[in-house]
């Protein structure tokens, strides 16, 4: 179970970084019925929240112009 959870995740935390897909949309396709179950889980793993580990970890649209 603790294997299934940490790819549930981590495949969150990609597609929080990857792409502009809400986060309840996110929780389900991850398999959480429950944003705030999935908030949870995530805090767990990644000792915040998906909102905040999404914009710590996004980079900006000005990073790589030169």
């Amino acid at each position: 179970m603790t294997y299934l959870t940490r790819l549930r995740m981590h495949l969150a935390a990609r597609a929080l970084v990857t792409s502009a897909v809400k986060m309840p949309t996110i929780a389900e396709q991850v398999g959480y019925e429950s944003e705030a179950a999935f908030n949870r889980a995530f805090s767990r793993e990644f000792g915040m929240s998906p909102a905040r580990y999404r914009s710590m970890n996004r980079s900006s649209p000005e990073e790589g112009r030169g």
